[in-house]
């Protein structure tokens, strides 16, 4: 039987579909659950979802593991760990704002990573076509307006949004050298285990604090949404997105997820898009063109 090929570049772009999905469920359950039990508890839900998948392959973890620690324990912690708790840590003491302009230089930081740590030169038309597709995001997060940037103020809570910025990057460009004949599932399986008790500190940290997930429908549907769409699925197709690609042209799908949040955002919540949107948009388009076709 012949084995379904999917484009790596349809494989980012569901990725970040889920991801801009996550965007709008944490909004709307931000009273009902905390950020890190958010992310703690979605990807106990996506080791669930696997389960079943991974099961036959579970000999195989541990001694993958075993094998391999030296990358997927930077995989699990710079991927899932450290990422998700230090932007939801940021977005406690900073604007959603000031986190969508830090998050919009996630591909500039992948190929910053990609020339200081791999070697790996930037291409003209790779430059142009992050610098327009950044140009578009910020568009869209200013509201075509570029007064809000410049009234946006910096606190301690962007510098952990910032941290986190860096901990994707290095994650995307740390999957070029993912180990060879290690079964997608297997890796990701690992990940989880590794990110999981990582982000343990964090979640009993939140605890102490007093807040807690207050358990309703609502909130245990969101959860289930989270760790099976973003979480579980998002990861597989971007981990295998990012190995046929490479870093440095994935990294630009990052920007569709503010586009994926608009058009969920008209669908289901009813907002009308303005021109900026539109403007915005285009100007994201052309830069994933411009970097994909070289």
């Amino acid at each position: 039987m012949t084995k379904l090929k999917i484009p790596p570049q349809l494989l980012l772009a569901a990725a970040t579909l889920f991801w801009a999905g996550n965007w709008i469920v944490g909004r709307a359950i931000r009273h009902d659950v905390p950020p890190i039990a958010l992310s703690f508890w979605r990807w106990v839900v996506a080791g669930l979802c696997m389960l079943p998948l991974v099961w036959p392959k579970r000999r195989e973890i541990f001694p993958a593991l075993a094998a391999h620690w030296k990358i997927l324990i930077p995989f699990g912690l710079l991927g899932i760990g450290f990422y998700n708790a230090l932007a939801y840590i940021g977005l406690t003491y900073t604007e959603v704002t000031n986190g969508a302009v830090l998050n919009s230089f996630t591909p500039i930081v992948i190929v910053i990573n990609a020339r200081l740590f791999f070697g790996r030169r930037l291409r003209r038309a790779e430059a142009v076509g992050i610098t327009i597709s950044s140009l578009g995001v910020l568009a869209i997060v200013a509201r075509g307006d570029p007064a809000i940037l410049a009234g946006l103020s910096v606190n301690i809570g962007d510098l952990w949004i910032l941290a986190s910025v860096l901990s994707w990057g290095l994650y995307t460009n740390l999957l070029s050298r993912r180990p060879a004949g290690v079964d997608a599932l297997v890796m990701l399986a690992a990940m989880i285990m590794i990110g999981i008790v990582a982000m343990v500190p964090f979640y009993l940290w939140e605890m102490s604090t007093g807040k807690f997930i207050h358990p309703t429908p609502v909130s245990f549907l969101a959860l289930a949404y989270v760790g099976t769409f973003p979480a579980f699925l998002g990861y597989l197709c971007w981990n295998r997105g990012v190995a046929e690609l490479g870093p440095a042209k994935s990294g630009l799908y990052m920007h569709l997820v503010p586009v994926f949040a608009l058009l969920l955002s008209t669908l289901l919540l009813g907002e009308v898009p303005q021109s900026y949107h539109f403007f915005g948009i285009a100007c994201i388009i052309g830069g994933i063109y411009l970097v994909s076709r070289h």
